[in-house]
């Protein structure tokens, strides 16, 4: 520790997208000098326009550019970086990374290797918050990792357990076991994502409470042995363990509870000697009785609800910190004003069990106005990729109450105006507008609790697919499918949407009048970027997008997107078809079946990773496998197959 702070003049950014957006943005503020990295594909991205400098670090593949520590280091010392900041993901959780940076001579803006280490192990971690006096939840997080062991103490917690990867976090390596039956499986394809994801296939097992809430503490910590808690959040609304919404403060909190979690939080993090920016997760039960979850050694990615509601700039703290500066207040001194709340806006098709999407962003238009803030890393135009995490934006809403917050959030999200590939605005929509969020009714099961409201289609959509096809027939080479002399025409047309609903589309009039087949009257008029279907005596404005693959409406819900859709035969083929290709880029991680094996529909046939997540295919039909392309660790292109099938002679003939 030097004698006198040394501030830092220039900043090795080791990620992207908006986590580097977002560091960029204070650093600029403090007159800071900034170095972007940036992969093959990222070339082009928001991250490297913003960063005074950037370099280029290597190919997609995060393991062969973001995760190189080797370059990020060269790249540092070779522009004169006197700091690394990590981000969250790739390497911010590394301690061979932090070690490496203390080891050069260069701050890495986080705690120090040895804090890491003593939290990159959950085992580990839960060991040191036991004797730190943290409340924890029985389980086992012993270094015996046999399938006997790890049997034999699963039945001593007892079902339903919780097995977890003990590296790592986001919800990967991690299931959830209701009997003995399933716990050998299920140890098998933890460990797999596990190590894909950590690079070690440590698992640890804990009592799974079946409700919930999920609330964790952000804490701070200088080099002169001060540390604090700045609030606490929930974030209990969660898909595949992954966080979707977030909140500050954890709303129906005590005065007293707050507390205690926020003394234990600060003891946990002084039992590792920890400096920096950290969270401390708990899980919360229906007593109001909090369990250590875990650690994480960096910003989250949820820290802007945070900044709400404290006025304060958790990146600045990481700077002032980083550079040996005393953390600027007190715990006293912490003030917390109103609520916020942060939605995470994603690729992924809700719909189809939240399978990312990959494409190109043709529309992006952000809300804008009091309390209302928008981290992107991306601009109309840019492509979303398979190679990283498909967040497009987080929305963060600031307001005196929950209910304005609430509010908030709602207008923002309506104003969102998205084209080009599918993404859950519509899901965000329906959580935020449901009665049991707006009552702060929350838990981990939300969206289980709740899917037949928040999965629900969209409203109007049967009328938007009736705006778009009169679109088509409006459109000069879109002639009517049935015209007749001295008779009113006649069209017949086949919808889709981005989800593969099908809408089948009778429509008879002239002159710009139509009739629907249930009678209804329809007209449309088209201005601008808006188009107005008048129906009856009612009147529907939307504004849409069109591009030569298809047609996006912005509806009441967000947007939905109409192409052209297959005859149905034609459809039912392809969709077979479809069952057995890779949905989007990614790894090959396992076959499950052989070459000559029987197998029946809905059989697991192959494993497959993409954008840090495994992905099962199975059988949409009887048959004998009859191939099997692809080995473990092979890259598989988007709609590749992964297995060839032969229908059963029963299936054949039907």
């Amino acid at each position: 520790m030097s004698a006198t702070p040394t501030p830092i003049r220039k900043v090795l950014i080791a990620n992207r997208g908006e986590i580097a957006c977002r560091v960029i943005q204070t650093c600029q503020r403090l007159g800071v000098r900034t170095v972007a990295v940036y992969s093959d594909p990222d070339r082009t991205a928001q991250h490297v326009a913003l960063a005074d400098e950037a370099f280029h670090i290597g190919p997609a593949e995060a393991k062969a550019s973001y995760l190189r520590a080797d370059q990020l280091l060269t790249i540092a010392k070779r522009s004169g970086c006197d700091a690394v900041h990590p981000g969250y993901g790739f390497l911010s959780e590394n301690p061979q990374f932090a070690r490496a940076c203390e080891a050069a001579g260069i701050r890495f803006i986080g705690p120090g290797s040895d804090a890491i280490d003593k939290m990159g192990s959950k085992s580990a971690a839960k060991a040191i918050m036991e004797r730190a006096g943290v409340p924890m939840l029985p389980g086992y997080h012993g270094d015996d990792q046999s399938d006997p062991r790890l049997i034999r103490e699963a039945e001593a917690i007892g079902f339903p357990l919780l097995v977890k990867a003990a590296f790592g976090g986001g919800g990967k390596g991690m299931r959830i076991v209701e009997s003995a039956d399933e716990l050998p499986a299920a140890l098998a394809s933890a460990r797999r994502e596990a190590s894909a994801a950590f690079g070690n296939d440590q698992l640890l097992l804990e009592r799974y409470l079946r409700a919930p809430r999920h609330v964790e503490v952000q804490v701070f910590a200088d080099q002169h042995g001060h540390c604090l808690y700045l609030s606490d959040r929930d974030c209990s609304i969660q898909r595949r363990h992954q966080k979707v919404v977030e909140e500050a403060p954890a709303p129906g909190l005590s005065d007293a509870l707050r507390s205690a979690m926020g003394e234990a939080s600060v003891r946990a993090a002084q039992a590792i000697d920890y400096v920096g920016a950290g969270t401390v997760e708990y899980l919360l039960d229906e007593q109001g009785r909090f369990y250590f979850m875990e650690m994480n050694t960096r910003l989250q990615v949820e820290h802007p609800v945070t900044e709400a509601v404290t006025g304060l700039d958790l990146v600045q703290w990481q700077l002032d910190v980083a550079a040996d500066q005393p953390l600027p207040l007190s715990q006293e001194q912490v003030q917390i004003n109103g609520h916020a709340i942060e939605v995470r806006l994603y690729a992924e098709d809700p719909q189809r069990d939240f399978l990312p999407a990959s494409g190109t962003l043709a529309r992006l238009d952000w809300p804008e106005g009091e309390g209302v803030r928008v981290d992107t890393g991306v601009r109309a135009g840019d492509t979303i990729t398979a190679f990283y995490d498909p967040m497009v934006a987080k929305l963060i809403c600031h307001a005196d109450s929950r209910q304005q917050a609430c509010q908030r959030m709602r207008q923002a999200l309506s104003q969102c105006q998205l084209a080009g590939l599918v993404t859950n605005l519509p899901f965000l929509t329906h959580i935020i507008a449901h009665p049991a969020f707006i009552d702060a009714r929350l838990n981990t099961g939300f969206i289980a609790d709740h899917s037949a409201a928040l999965f629900a289609p969209a409203e109007d959509r049967q009328y938007a697919a009736y705006a778009v096809a009169l679109m088509q027939l409006q459109s000069a080479d879109n002639p009517l499918s049935s015209f007749r002399l001295n008779a009113p025409a006649r069209a017949r047309l086949r919808l889709e949407d981005e989800h593969g609903e099908r809408y089948d589309i009778a429509l008879s009039g002239q002159d710009g009048q139509w009739l629907s087949e249930h009678n209804e009257r329809l007209s449309l008029h088209l201005s601008g970027n808006r188009l107005d279907l008048q129906l009856d005596d009612r009147l529907l404005r939307w504004p849409f997008h069109r591009d030569p693959d298809g047609v996006t409406l912005q509806l009441k819900d967000g947007p939905l997107r109409f192409r052209p859709a297959r005859y149905r035969s034609e459809l039912d083929e392809t969709d077979a078809s479809k069952a057995l290709q890779a949905p989007m880029n990614g790894t090959h991680i396992a076959n499950l079946v052989a070459v000559g094996d029987q197998i029946s529909i809905g059989t697991a046939l192959v494993i497959m990773e993409a954008m840090k997540m495994e992905y099962t295919i199975t059988a949409p039909f009887d048959g004998t496998i009859t191939a099997l392309p692809f080995s473990e660790g092979d890259q598989v292109s988007d709609g590749s197959p992964l297995v060839a099938l032969e229908p059963s002679v029963q299936e054949a003939e039907a």
